[in-house]
């Protein structure tokens, strides 16, 4: 890649054992700040490599959105052999990832405390399902399995009174992923402060949880569940877009003052004077009359005519955007967030830029996704195997090796 950086974690060697989605977006934020990203597959690859449009073999859309920023090697651990070249590679890292139930890496001898024995300074992190001390330690999980048992699925009946549903969305996978990256980090700097690497395990369950309770414990809270489950805003049939003369508009008003403006904006500062609306507490208990009355008032002009008035109005709103929209965006062309480049073997690609900015050591998209086994050779010759051995390891002969 022509973008250059060294991102604040530059000089971090990660050992990548993960697959699917939570494991290599974990990864990928991690090689995108810098790390050295060594991703570890079976000879069949990660199962992403599958899902979606492909113009390569094991290279499908999936794979090459979430795996940029790594080297890939191959390594069959049914074989012996291949265990300890693995074991070499880590007793030279800095962290280890895998998404294996705990079970799995235990019999692959993967634990943390085999390895910490190899090498004390390691931080060994994972995530599964659930928590390694509970009964459901080795049950599988996968998103829309985290999604119901959180208590995610269930809101949009609590909102509607239909079905749960799913959200179209990956996020039990992609939250524990950032998660995942982000407790990286601090084990990362509480070793530079003592010297020692630490085991990291992420839940997916009590993750989810924690992340879905921060609006809707509300009551219990209090210990108090009578007092009500689920902040209720959340809930009324007017939290949506509102409907313009000509499309739809998003915007939220919070504190008093943006109620106050906003209500200017809209023609009517009598109802900032409304007892039911005129401070926050009363708001929240009435919110479902008072998005009523703005949905009708949002109806009678154009979207852009909102816009302009509640930009006036310093109002936070914004349009509606359809995914195909996203790629158009004057907005995102400014800043650079969608770039075009040209895949080696996959040819011309679009990828998004490091959202996060470092004003000292910025993070870069250094290295674009990887075909199976690419650096297999090149990796294992960094970490001083015989090459002999890594001939074998490869199936190569040692005058054709990777």
């Amino acid at each position: 890649m022509s973008e250059a950086g060294g991102g604040p974690l530059a000089g971090v060697r990660v050992i990548d054992l993960t697959s699917a989605v939570l494991g290599p977006v974990a990864t990928q934020i991690l090689g995108d700040m810098g790390a050295e990203v060594v991703k570890v597959e079976p000879p069949q690859g990660d199962t992403m490599r599958q899902v979606g449009p492909t113009r390569g073999r094991d290279m499908a859309v999936m794979f090459l959105n979430i795996n940029r920023n790594k080297r890939s090697v191959v390594l069959d651990l049914k074989r012996e052999q291949a265990r300890r070249a693995l074991l070499r590679l880590i007793d030279g890292a800095d962290v280890l990832v895998h998404n294996m139930r705990v079970g799995a890496a235990e019999r692959l001898g993967l634990s943390y405390a085999a390895l910490a024995q190899r090498n004390p300074r390691l931080i060994h992190a994972s995530a599964t399902g659930f928590r390694k001390d509970g009964r459901h330690r080795d049950r599988p999980a996968f998103d829309d399995v985290i999604q119901g048992m959180s208590g995610l699925a269930a809101l949009n009946a609590m909102r509607d009174g239909g079905e749960p549903r799913y959200v179209p969305s990956a996020i039990a996978d992609k939250f524990c992923g950032h998660v995942l990256a982000s407790a990286v980090a601090m084990a990362l700097y509480r070793r530079e402060r003592t010297g020692r690497g630490q085991e990291v395990h992420v839940p997916m369950l009590e993750t989810m949880i924690s992340f879905n309770l921060a609006e809707h414990l509300w009551g219990g809270v209090l210990d108090d569940p009578s007092l009500g489950l689920g902040y209720g805003r959340m809930f009324t049939p007017y939290r949506r877009p509102f409907p313009t003369s000509d499309g739809h508009l998003c915007l939220m008003a919070n504190s008093d003052d943006q109620w106050q403006r906003l209500l200017v904006a809209l023609g009517r500062p009598d109802l900032a004077e409304d007892p039911r609306f005129a401070r926050l507490a009363q708001r929240a208990l009435n919110i479902g009359a008072l998005y009523a009355i703005v949905e009708e008032l949002m109806r009678t002009r154009s979207t852009a005519e909102w816009q302009a008035r509640l930009d006036a109005a310093d109002v936070p709103n914004g349009p509606v955007h359809g995914l195909a929209d996203l790629l158009e965006d004057d907005y995102l062309a400014e800043t650079g967030f969608f770039r075009r480049v040209e895949h080696p073997s996959e040819g011309r690609m679009l990828v998004t830029a490091v959202p996060v900015d470092f004003s000292e050591s910025p993070g870069a998209v250094r290295l674009l996704p990887p075909r199976l086994g690419e650096h297999t050779g090149e990796v294992l010759r960094e970490a001083g195997l015989p090459e002999a051995e890594i001939c074998d390891l490869i199936g190569r002969e040692t005058s054709g090796g990777q």
